[in-house]
C-alpha cells in the first residue's frame, strides 16, 4: 500500500547519483581510470570498478544503506512502517550478498558512505587508488 507521503521517492536515481558522480570525478582527477556499472558476477554490479587495481566500489547512500552516523536510528512508524523496515532489511541483505559475490570473483570490495564523499571526495579517491594495505576506507 502506498501513500501520498511517499510520492517524492518515486523515480529516485539508482545509478549515476550525485555522490557517485562526485567520487568518479575525484578518482579521475587523481589519475584513476574506471569502468561504470560493470557486472562482476551474476547479481552483482558495483557502481564502478577500477580494473587495474581489482577494486569494486559501491557508493552507499546514508539513508538507504543505514549509515551508522546519518542513517535512521528510530523504529519506523506510520501506515507503512513494516514496509519500510523490510525495505531497509532487503537493502542490507543485498549489500552483503553483492559484497560476497564480488569477493568470491576476486575483487577487493570498498563500500563508501555518501557522507564521506561529501566531506572530502578527493581524500576518498586517493584512498581508493592507494595500495590496499594503506586504505582507511570502509571495507566490506
Amino acid at each position: 500500500m502506498s501513500t501520498d507521503r511517499g510520492a517524492h521517492l518515486t523515480g529516485r536515481r539508482k545509478a549515476n547519483t550525485a555522490p557517485e558522480v562526485t567520487l568518479r570525478k575525484a578518482v579521475h582527477a587523481a589519475g584513476g581510470r574506471f569502468r561504470l556499472h560493470r557486472k562482476v558476477a551474476k547479481g552483482c554490479t558495483p557502481d564502478f570498478v577500477i580494473p587495474s587495481r581489482g577494486v569494486a566500489v559501491f557508493v552507499d547512500g546514508c539513508f538507504w544503506h543505514g549509515c551508522p552516523e546519518h542513517g535512521r536510528t528510530k523504529p519506523w512508524t506510520g501506515p507503512n512502517a513494516e514496509l519500510w523496515a523490510e525495505k531497509m532489511r532487503r537493502n542490507s541483505d543485498r549489500d552483503q550478498r553483492s559484497t560476497s559475490l564480488a569477493q568470491e570473483h576476486g575483487w577487493t570490495v570498498v563500500r563508501v558512505w555518501e557522507c564521506s564523499i561529501r566531506d572530502d571526495a578527493s581524500a576518498v579517491a586517493v584512498g581508493l587508488l592507494r595500495p590496499r594495505a594503506d586504505t582507511a576506507l570502509r571495507h566490506a
